[in-house]
């Protein structure tokens, strides 16, 4: 008789887990400001900056796709790692930029490298948010608050990485900055290797690809509506605002750029904090433990509409400027930041949602078809967010933002009760 497999040491390898993933996405939020700024100053366009993004996300669907079929066979515990050590490399790599190159072989090569960063990023989120489903008390709304804490603190250290960016691109240069982060993402690596406790999965090698695709309707309703949920957000969020916030604070002078990058990093590391936070609370301001999963479904769709007016009320305010006036910038500021509350109710029931859904023997493969939805509508948003900005300003890219939640509401609302399946003859 084979002896049951060992149980992971629940609270320690969440721990653990939670740990790597605060370590790769504080290098991430740095890399992505590192990247904007630097090639901005460089003349680079809204356009042209999208694109520096784009394999980045291309890279996250595919990888959500394949990984979960790669931990399910392979183990979490080998995605996770061999998500940070990718992000080790990608930021070695970016080091070698030469700035001599002509703008398409530094487009290009720069697309290389943030698609290897987006591999990364989505072995190691994948392998985490599973992590929780396997580890998370059964009872009393552990599920909730425990993936609700994993997420929220994740960006919120994401947006201190955004923080981080800006000063380091400040402080050491663009080469200094990659080159300090890769040293220290090794030393965490290293760290999650000593620590890391037996028992997560270790896969199962029968598993087949087409096991992927999910034939839950649910996974399949909320994975579409994380599409335009995430479109909406980076619609704004990755090119757009930045750059104006740029246009409207720099002077054009070394000081100023810099006052400039400061400024912008902050507002962004706000916004993921203050994002971050929501959703850690986010069981305890819905009272979800003593709520069904058919009753968060349904606060799901009413959130996303509650989300709806926000985009929609600062597209009639930036419509109603004749230019970037002082009041306007001051409510993009307030209206962003309220959105980003908001926003984040609707992610962390999402968040919780797909981990409800799906079943402890596919949790890998559901999370990451669900995640490659996430990146698909990430890409969708980076897209748009160079491409609207630079042919209609703020309303255009704003009123595409309100027309994305709108869709994401639309489709919230197909989430129900799963079938019962029919009785055995």
């Amino acid at each position: 008789m084979t002896s049951p497999p060992e149980r992971p040491k629940g609270l320690t390898a969440y721990m653990t887990v939670t740990a790597a993933y605060w370590a790769f996405m504080l290098t991430d939020g740095a890399l992505r400001m590192l990247v904007l700024l630097h090639f901005h100053t460089l003349g680079f366009s809204p356009v042209q900056l999208a694109y520096l993004f784009v394999l980045y996300e291309v890279a996250g669907m595919v990888t959500n796709l394949s990984a979960g079929w790669i931990a399910a066979r392979f183990g979490l515990t080998s995605t996770l790692y061999a998500g940070l050590g990718l992000q080790v490399l990608a930021l070695l790599a970016l080091s070698q930029l030469d700035p001599g190159w002509a703008i398409g072989t530094s487009v290009a090569f720069v697309m290389a490298v943030q698609g290897a960063s987006g591999v990364a990023k989505d072995l190691a989120k994948m392998s985490s948010k599973s992590a929780v489903k396997l580890l998370a008390p059964t009872t009393g709304g552990g599920l909730f608050r425990w993936v609700a804490i994993l997420t929220g603190s994740k960006n919120a250290v994401k947006g201190l990485g955004f923080l981080l960016g800006a000063a380091l691109l400040g402080a050491l240069g663009f080469v200094g900055a990659v080159l300090a982060m890769a040293a220290v993402l090794a030393l965490i690596l290293v760290g999650v290797l000593l620590a890391m406790p037996a028992g997560l999965p270790r896969g199962r090698k029968g598993t087949k690809f087409s096991e992927v695709f999910s034939k839950s309707r649910n996974v399949n309703w909320l994975s579409a509506a994380r599409v335009f949920l995430f479109g909406a957000r980076d619609v704004w969020f990755v090119v757009g605002i930045p750059i104006y916030f740029y246009a409207v604070l720099s002077d054009g002078t070394v000081e100023g750029n810099r006052a400039a990058f400061f400024l912008i990093g902050t507002f962004m590391a706000l916004w993921v904090i203050l994002y971050g936070a929501v959703q850690a609370a986010a069981p305890r301001l819905l009272n979800a433990a003593r709520r069904t999963d058919t009753a968060l479904a349904r606060a799901a769709r009413n959130w996303a509409w509650g989300l709806f007016l926000l985009p929609a009320a600062l597209t009639a305010a930036a419509l109603a400027a004749p230019g970037p006036e002082p009041w306007l910038t001051a409510t993009l500021v307030a209206g962003l930041l309220l959105f980003g509350g908001v926003f984040a109710i609707n992610s962390s029931l999402h968040s919780y949602l797909i981990l409800a859904y799906t079943k402890a023997e596919r949790v890998t493969m559901d999370v990451g078809f669900y995640y490659m939805a996430n990146a698909g509508g990430r890409l969708l948003g980076t897209v748009l967010s160079g491409l609207t900005y630079q042919l209609g300003g703020l309303p255009l890219m704003l009123g595409t933002a309100a027309a994305m939640v709108g869709a994401a509401a639309i489709v919230t609302g197909r989430l129900g009760e799963e079938p019962a399946k029919a009785p055995a003859p």
